[in-house]
């Protein structure tokens, strides 16, 4: 796994667990990430982490409008 060091202000109050679950929903909602690859940044199973993205305004269902007007336009 690629290590990444992140510098922010002292007075910037971050929980890292929580900003680690953060930034894993954000990769999975812009598809740098996969559901599988998302839930163990986060470490945690995919169901469990499924049932969080949404805590960071993240659907489970990661489809793009345009795929789902091709895929409409197909039928």
């Amino acid at each position: 796994m690629k290590t990444i060091t992140l510098n922010l202000p002292e007075k910037v109050d971050l929980n890292t667990n929580e900003t680690i679950k953060f930034i894993a929903a954000k990769l999975y909602e812009s598809g740098k990430l996969s559901l599988g690859q998302a839930a163990e940044l986060a470490d945690l199973s995919k169901v469990a982490f499924s049932e969080i993205i949404g805590d960071y305004g993240v659907s489970i269902f990661n489809y793009p409008a345009e795929e789902i007007a091709d895929d409409a336009a197909r039928i």
